[in-house]
């Protein structure tokens, strides 16, 4: 490997205006910078990060962990992170855990097989020196993954840490749920079915909560025999439909627009159209919303702006000088985005 002093030798400068020269600091005259960029671009020079990291104490390097890749939600906050941490010049490495893909839904009820995937994650980053560690979970829920005394900063997306010393970039479902709600009730909808998920998982208390709360705020009672669990599947959907269509309601507010594909089935298989017969709207804004028939009004989920949130709140972190303190939100939740289409009617 060409190491920075045969780089200074060739170019008959010392090491330092080198390392100077690569660190973009102004101290050289033009044409010794642009002989000494030439040289590197001949020689093929890349720095050892790793070693400049062991010398400074700082690497530069941010470790993310990324519970499942293939969830629709985690390649934006990941692309979102990386971007970020570009423009500040700080090189990100990732580890999949793969979650999903090797035990479904069933891994996060049996913490020995998450801990044995997790712990080794950890470890490879902290051994290649990573400043700080993003972690990017596969859905909203209570986390304690890493421990009170975690050697380095740490900054959680879509989940919520047990402790405030790790903060927090979340979607703030609960106001997603009223935004919704609220619309509907403008459109004249009053007896509202709500499809959603399991009753343990945050996305669907929060988002319940929202809806509860905007009806309460026109002095409509809630009705609990108009909410339908699930798994947050294409299957819930159908049945829930099946379920609040005989319950007469004018309109559907499902927690997903997974679960809006299945009511879609459902009432073409049983001769009805949204929004003419009932309006149906979703949550998260997936590609499919736009091309169901008719389109499909829903709420996009913050992704990119708690992908950068994270990566802005670690980096404020890290780039802190030596005994500098600074008040950090223990939690930050991001609004969600109301995207208007043609599934809902206008009853007044």
């Amino acid at each position: 490997m060409v190491t920075l002093k045969e780089i200074a030798k060739r170019c008959g400068v010392s090491v330092s205006t080198v390392s100077n020269i690569l660190n973009g600091i102004p101290k050289v005259s033009e044409d010794t910078r642009q002989r000494v960029l030439q040289v590197i671009k001949e020689t093929g020079y890349q720095p050892n990060y790793i070693a400049q990291g062991l010398r400074k104490k700082k690497t530069k390097l941010i470790g993310i962990i990324a519970e499942d890749i293939s969830l629709f939600s985690a390649p934006i906050i990941i692309e979102s992170i990386m971007s970020y941490c570009e423009t500040k010049n700080y090189r990100t490495i990732m580890v999949n855990l793969r979650l999903y893909a090797r035990w479904n839904e069933q891994w996060y009820q049996d913490e020995e097989e998450y801990y044995s995937v997790l712990n080794p994650a950890i470890q490879e980053l902290l051994s290649i020196k990573v400043d700080g560690i993003i972690y990017v979970p596969g859905h909203a829920r209570n986390m304690g993954c890493f421990d009170d005394d975690f050697s380095i900063p740490v900054v959680m997306t879509y989940g919520y840490p047990h402790t405030p010393r790790f903060p927090s970039v979340v979607i703030d479902d609960e106001k997603g749920g009223y935004d919704m709600t609220e619309y509907l009730l403008k459109m004249g909808h009053e007896k509202i079915g709500v499809i959603g998920g399991r009753k343990d998982n945050i996305h669907m208390d929060k988002r319940l909560l929202g809806y509860q709360r905007a009806l309460y705020d026109r002095k409509i009672f809630y009705n609990p025999d108009l909410v339908c669990y699930g798994n947050w599947d294409r299957e819930s959907g159908y049945e829930g439909a099946d379920t609040l269509i005989r319950k007469n309601v004018t309109a559907i507010f499902c927690f997903s627009d997974v679960i809006a594909g299945g009511v879609y089935d459902y009432l073409e298989e049983n001769g009805l159209e949204a929004p003419e017969d009932v309006s149906v709207v979703g949550f998260d804004d997936q590609v499919i919303a736009e091309y169901f028939r008719p389109s499909l009004t829903t709420a996009a989920l913050p992704l990119k702006e708690i992908g950068k949130k994270a990566a802005e709140l670690l980096i404020r972190t890290l780039d802190k000088e030596e005994g500098q303190t600074e008040q950090q939100m223990s939690q930050i939740a991001l609004p969600c985005t109301m995207v208007l289409r043609k599934s809902v009617k206008k009853l007044i």
